[in-house]
């Protein structure tokens, strides 16, 4: 009772970094750095898709709809970031964490949901590819993006509104660097016994389910592959999953890290460098994964900015 009768709290502190004041400032070129490095990759992948008519296909509009949502996650969480490193404070508001958290989970939704997609297309490519036009129409890509994207909306405007109705008392501090879910619910004073069961749920759906559907799509690849007579055939397909397999690996590694391992491994340093390379370093590294390893998009990127570059003169 005595924990209830206390004031609720206005805002949150986010204790997820050091508080040495020759790290902050590394870290604060660190996070600036990764966050300017993400931008530009992103919105350079995002105009040389649009601008080039060749590329005006199902899988580089996947990746479009990927640089999209990698220019928005880490802008939910690296501003801040920044900004309280700058001014020497730790405080986030109620509602600020509130719609910093929405973000958070809407867009690692999508990201979640957009690999998954991707997996299946370059399962069609490789192991039907003489239907690949007749599977793969702009009904079925177009559905593949727009219903992933309202899931994403829905799914973490559930959680907001359920936290929305919690009671937090006077503790506020957040070990975490932004207002993460399973940090936020210790806090409160109330019964979260649904709110967890809801998370738990989620995980399952929206984050196991997705990882089996790559795992079946990559199954079916390789025993497809294996069938190809000439080593350098073998290669070349899996070069070009190796993109998407490396961003896979990337996101799904660091998510069971901080999600899905035992209690006993977690602690404030782990789960925080684990969810810094999903929500930031995984966005910055997709389209320098992609443009490296994708000739297709090499070629695409030196004729575009060669054309701005004649244009500009």
């Amino acid at each position: 009772m005595e924990k209830e009768n206390q004031t609720s709290v206005s805002e949150f502190l986010l204790l997820g970094f050091t508080s040495s004041p020759e790290n902050q400032a590394l870290l604060f070129a660190l996070f600036l750095c990764l966050y300017l490095t993400g931008i530009f990759g992103n919105l350079l992948i995002l105009l040389v898709t649009a601008s080039n008519r060749h590329l005006h296909t199902p899988m580089y509009f996947f990746l479009a709809n990927l640089s999209l949502v990698d220019l928005c996650l880490p802008s939910a969480t690296v501003p801040k970031i920044l900004l309280n490193i700058q001014t020497q404070t730790q405080s986030i508001s109620y509602p600020g964490c509130l719609a910093q958290m929405y973000f958070c989970m809407m867009f690692a939704n999508m990201d979640n949901f957009l690999l998954t997609v991707m997996a299946y297309d370059r399962y069609v490519a490789i192991c039907h590819p003489l239907h690949y036009a007749t599977i793969m129409t702009q009904f079925l890509c177009a559905s593949l993006v727009a219903i992933p994207w309202v899931i994403a909306i829905l799914n973490p405007l559930l959680h907001t509104l359920m936290i929305a109705h919690l009671h937090f008392c006077a503790d506020n501090i957040i070990h975490h660097f932004f207002c993460d879910i399973n940090s936020l619910l210790p806090l409160s004073c109330s019964d979260t016994t649904l709110n967890q069961l809801i998370v738990l749920t989620v995980v399952g759906l929206l984050f196991v389910v997705p990882s089996l559907c790559i795992l079946a799509s990559y199954s079916c690849i390789v025993s497809t592959v294996m069938k190809i007579p000439s080593l350098s055939g073998k290669l070349k397909v899996f070069s070009n999953c190796g993109s998407h397999l490396a961003l896979v690996i990337l996101f799904y590694g660091s998510i069971t890290g901080v999600y899905m391992s035992p209690s006993s491994n977690h602690s404030t340093e782990k789960d925080s460098a684990a969810s810094v390379i999903f929500m930031i370093v995984a966005p910055v590294l997709n389209p320098f994964i992609y443009s490296l390893r994708n000739n297709e998009l090499k070629r695409a990127l030196e004729k575009t900015l060669s054309q701005r570059k004649i244009f500009s003169q």
